[in-house]
């Protein structure tokens, strides 16, 4: 902690901070709001109310008016605080609205109804930080259905990836064949065809083996991605080779060379791997989009662009739902984010 302490204060100036010191902070400054400003904003306007979005100019925290109970009234009223033509000022409680007068009652003595027009009140308001958009959406949205869907879809995928991927970055960087550079150029030159050249071809295939509203459809074609393959291959490059000439001659097979020599140093990489295909999974949309069309296969980010009425959207709603997608994305960044640097450093040196 002190070392980053150190490093993040470090400055070219000595009694007075440099040039660059300033322009520095301020760049690393306008970055992190840059990054972190519309998350930040997300999730405080997920505690916000359907009145307090559409409010212009939008404010940065949530906002709830104050009520108070009133004798004679079931309901709490909402306060307000009226300013009088003679300059003074007093906090009332609204019964109703006509038009443009408020009709409202001061609270100690309820009896006498004031009138005034309502560009004379001003809503009584406090910071309120309150669960009732995530309580509501998680009642009115099969919140739970669509996130094991999620999580069966992102894990399943996740695991054939690092296989698949690994096993053919093995071969592509310890063995000898005719070929073998051919086929990773052809592998890596995929990087550069659209998805949405491929997307039709894919969809009749799955149609045609019967994984249309199947979550092998979302989970199968996404299996191998030449990304992966690239960097697995690059950090395999690596690992030296007489550590698996040694192991054949202690008489360990290639499964074994597999599984425990390679596996175990490449640690690292697949670790950035298994990031990148969490993320890559968890956010797809386009594609699920394409082959589930029943509800109860519907994965969490799907789910979302079908939770809206026919006439209104309930964006309090919407936004609580989207903070509770980005919690598990964010879990698995945390444990997983010390292997990143490793991994990525290390990628193509040999």
């Amino acid at each position: 902690m002190s070392q980053r302490f150190t490093f993040l204060t470090a400055r070219r100036g000595r009694k007075r901070p440099h040039l660059t010191d300033v322009l520095s902070y301020l760049y690393l400054i306008a970055g992190v709001v840059v990054m972190f400003g519309p998350i930040l904003w997300l999730v405080l306007s997920s505690f916000k109310t359907t009145q307090e979005i559409a409010k212009f100019p939008p404010r940065f925290l949530p906002y709830q008016q104050q009520t108070i109970s009133v004798e004679g009234y079931e309901k709490p009223l909402p306060l307000f605080e009226v300013q009088f033509p003679d300059g003074s000022t007093r906090t009332l409680a609204q019964v109703r609205r006509v038009g443009l007068e408020a009709q409202l009652i001061d609270p100690q003595n309820p009896g006498e109804i004031i009138k005034v027009n309502i560009n004379q009140r001003k809503p009584v308001e406090k910071v309120a930080f309150t669960l009732d958009n995530y309580i509501e959406g998680i009642k009115s949205f099969d919140f739970g259905l669509y996130l094991w869907n999620s999580i069966v879809v992102t894990v399943v995928a996740t695991l054939l990836t690092l296989l698949v991927n690994s096993m053919a970055a093995f071969a592509l960087s310890k063995y000898r064949f005719r070929g073998r550079q051919t086929i990773f150029l052809i592998m890596i030159s995929t990087l550069m065809v659209p998805l949405s050249v491929v997307m039709v071809p894919v969809f009749l295939v799955i149609t045609k083996i019967g994984w249309n509203n199947n979550l092998l459809g979302v989970i199968i074609p996404a299996a191998a991605t030449p990304t992966g393959v690239f960097m697995l291959r690059q950090y395999m490059l690596t690992i030296p080779d007489e550590l698996i000439d040694a192991a054949r001659i202690d008489g360990a097979s290639e499964w074994r060379i597999y599984a425990q020599v390679i596996l175990p140093l490449a640690k690292p990489a697949i670790a950035v791997l298994a990031i990148f295909s969490v993320m890559w999974r968890w956010n797809d949309f386009l594609w699920p989009l394409i082959v589930l069309s029943r509800n109860e296969f519907f994965t969490l980010q799907v789910g979302l662009a079908s939770f809206q009425g026919e006439l209104n959207i309930q964006w309090n709603l919407i936004l609580a739902m989207t903070v509770l997608t980005l919690l598990p994305i964010t879990a698995v960044f945390g444990i997983l984010q010390r292997y990143i640097t490793t991994g990525i450093a290390t990628t193509g040196m040999k």
